[in-house]
Parts: C-alpha cells; sequence; structure tokens
C-alpha cells in the first residue's frame, strides 16, 4: 500500500548540499555594525545582484551573516529556494568576489536553510529595488 505521506527523514532536494547549523534570528542581516575587513566583505556582497533582477543578494535578504578570523571570511547564505537554478552561479560568484578583499586568504561559504527565506526577509532598500524593477512585494 502506497501512501503520499513525505519521508520525514528524506532531503528535500537531492541537488541541494544543506548545512546543519543555528537558526538565524537577527534577519535581514546588513552588516551595519560591521568594520575592517569584515565591513569589506559586506561592501562585495552588496555588489553582487541577483541574476533575475536589479536587487543586491543583501538587500533580497540571502545572506544570513558575515565572520571574519584569521584570514578566514565565513558567509551564510541562503537562496530564495532549494532549487533555486542560479545556485551555482550566486555561490561561485560570492566565493570570487569575498576571497578578492584584502585581508581574505580563505572563504567558507555556508548555505543555510534555517530559517527559511521569504519576502518578508528583503530590506526596505530592497522593496524599493523591486518596485522601481516593477515587482510588488
Amino acid at each position: 500500500m502506497s501512501s503520499n505521506v513525505p519521508d520525514r527523514d528524506a532531503t528535500p532536494c537531492a541537488y541541494t548540499d544543506y548545512s546543519e547549523g543555528d537558526a538565524v534570528d537577527d534577519l535581514p542581516a546588513t552588516g551595519e555594525d560591521a568594520s575592517g575587513v569584515e565591513a569589506d566583505v559586506w561592501d562585495v556582497l552588496y555588489e553582487i545582484e541577483d541574476p533575475e533582477m536589479p536587487i543586491s543578494i543583501v538587500d533580497l535578504g540571502l545572506i544570513y551573516g558575515v565572520a571574519v578570523a584569521d584570514g578566514v571570511a565565513t558567509v551564510d547564505m541562503t537562496l530564495t529556494y532549494s532549487g533555486c537554478p542560479a545556485r551555482d552561479m550566486l555561490t561561485d560568484e560570492v566565493r570570487e568576489r569575498v576571497a578578492a578583499v584584502d585581508g581574505v586568504e580563505e572563504v567558507d561559504l555556508r548555505l543555510v536553510w534555517s530559517p527559511e527565506w521569504t519576502v518578508e526577509l528583503v530590506t526596505e532598500r530592497g522593496k524599493e529595488d523591486l518596485r522601481e524593477f516593477g515587482l510588488s512585494i
């Protein structure tokens, strides 16, 4: 007898490498309080736009946190959904751009899924950019 009840132990998307981690509470993350190399990392993240619309991945709410210690920049990032077709393009660009920041020797990019991305994570600046693009959220 077959059941339509999903297997609770199954990975939702086999293509995605899910990382375990602590849930992030203070979102959207914007890097406002960052300084030094960490602030430089935030600056380059603001320059990376979503491939489908002219909005920074920070303002879209995809960056959950940045920490820099001993030359290692750790970036916690999510995607709008786990099967995002731009996944590799975005993660590659984040790694390359962050690695180019003076003072960063290594990049630890962690895709995290808790909490899941929602439109509530879009910053006010991001909402303005989306309205200018013709989208309303």
